[in-house]
């Protein structure tokens, strides 16, 4: 197996800055999805299950995606990097049409396609850091992933506020989304094909040392007997991660669902009104609809303003790490654990905050945890994979993030109606318990061992 060249930071960055338009997809989907739904007449309790489109799309696609960009080489365009221009294009048509759908139903059609879309593109970046660098520069290149991360959760966050306050309206009629959204998702849209193409552009690819073996064992692949052989004997560090994926993404599952109904009624008392309680042939029932809608739209604004900060928060930790990683061994299990206790507590204090604007030292304590989870994992499993299998795996791993989607998105909302009254503002109260029990579980995790990087000093 040929010796993998240390790269230049801007290497790196080039290979990465797809993640860009990928995070813009998931931010505007995580922090407004749940907003469009009740506008077009969702109840609250219903929004994880309206949910669980994402997570059953990845459990379907992360694996098959993987395994096909395994066996894949074009001689253009390579091994990943198809598939990252497939999902740009099928994830930015989605964005676009989003926050036109005229029914819930179509509204929630949509976040199949595009969850199914956005997931084609991503997974191919996990095992792209994994094909492209040496081991001593991996933490490193998954920490400048989650850089530009931060920087797309950050700006995609605050896209609706930001276009309201250049002037476009943010009010509406009843059933109808604000044009303040719809023109975020469509410069989302753009962003996604911009970042993805510059990616495609800038970084190339390695053939197969042995092509035509290469192109032989392929042709003997059996893609669901090879993908549940593969499962059967998962590394057993691959399993112990995935019990702190599993609470990890169980909490950002909770939050990205029920963020917007939890904080408009419990921080910012602007629940989101039922237009059945209302007579629009009543002046004065029409007029109070309109306000009280006025009012949910601002408070869901700033809310989606205020999880911006999460991905402020991980931009700067991820920022730090990279200085760090750059020269110096990072441990990654113990980073992980800080990490995810932070952003425990930042989960918990959203009930209790004095005041709306307390929200972003919230949402940036919750931040460092998103950093985390979104470098730290992948560092710790990609020394335990066979590099031939690199993208399978990587899927594989990621069945971690879907399965506890499909549980809150199944259970979350009966538990919040039955045993907590129906207050959304215990869904995030139940991310921050999950995320301290994920810390927890890293007690079964081991940390490789691995000289120093120099990889910055190497790359200049």
């Amino acid at each position: 197996m040929r010796d993998k060249p240390m790269l230049s930071f801007w290497q790196i960055w080039n290979m990465s800055f797809g993640f860009l338009g990928i995070q813009f997809g998931f931010a505007l989907q995580g922090g407004f999805m749940s907003r469009i739904f009740q506008t077009l007449g969702a109840e609250k309790d219903a929004l994880p299950l309206l949910w669980i489109a994402a997570p059953l799309t990845g459990l379907l696609v992360q694996p098959i995606i993987g395994y096909l960009s395994d066996r894949t080489w074009h001689p253009i365009l390579g091994r990943r990097r198809p598939y990252f221009l497939i999902g740009a294009i099928l994830s930015s048509a989605a964005l676009l049409v989003m926050p036109h759908s005229p029914a819930l139903w179509m509204a929630a059609g949509l976040l199949w396609v595009l969850d199914a879309s956005i997931n084609i593109s991503m997974e191919p970046f996990r095992a792209l850091v994994a094909d492209k660098l040496p081991e001593k520069q991996r933490s490193y290149g998954f920490v400048v992933q989650t850089l530009i991360i931060g920087i797309g959760t950050w700006v995609a966050s605050s896209l609706p506020w930001l276009v309201t306050s250049f002037g476009v309206s943010n009010e509406a009629g009843p059933g109808v989304v604000p044009d303040s959204v719809k023109v975020a998702f469509a410069i989302g849209a753009g962003v996604f094909l911009f970042s993805i193409l510059l990616t495609i552009l800038t970084t190339r690819e390695d053939p197969p040392e042995d092509l035509q073996r290469f192109e032989e064992e392929k042709r003997g692949g059996r893609l669901w007997v090879d993908i549940l052989s593969n499962i059967r004997q998962m590394p057993v560090q691959m399993v112990n991660l995935g019990i702190v994926q599993f609470f990890s993404w169980l909490a950002f599952f909770s939050m990205w669902s029920m963020a917007t109904p939890g904080l408009t009624e419990h921080v910012f008392q602007a629940p989101a009104p039922n237009p059945a309680g209302f007579d629009m042939n009543v002046a004065a029932q029409a007029q109070a609809f309109t306000a009280a809608n006025q009012a949910f739209q601002n408070a869901a604004d700033l809310v989606g303003s205020y999880m911006g900060y999460y991905g402020l928060s991980s931009m700067l930790v991820a920022l730090l790490l990279s200085f760090y990683a750059a020269h110096f061994v990072l441990n990654r299990r113990l980073m992980h654990f800080v990490s995810l206790m932070l952003g425990g507590v930042g989960f918990l204090s959203m009930a209790f905050v004095p005041a709306p604007n307390w929200l972003i030292a919230s949402f940036a304590l919750v931040g460092v945890a998103w950093a985390s989870i979104l470098s730290m994992p992948y560092a710790l499993l990609a020394s335990a994979i066979d590099p031939k299998k690199m993208g399978v795996y990587m899927g594989i791993f990621n069945m971690f993030i879907v399965i506890p989607q499909i549980v809150a998105a199944t259970l979350l909302g009966p538990v919040i109606r039955e045993l907590f009254d129906n207050h959304a503002i215990y869904a995030l109260m139940l991310s921050g318990a999950s995320l301290i029990i994920g810390a927890l579980c890293l007690v079964r995790v081991e940390e490789p061992r691995i000289l120093a990087p120099n990889s910055f000093a190497a790359s200049h």
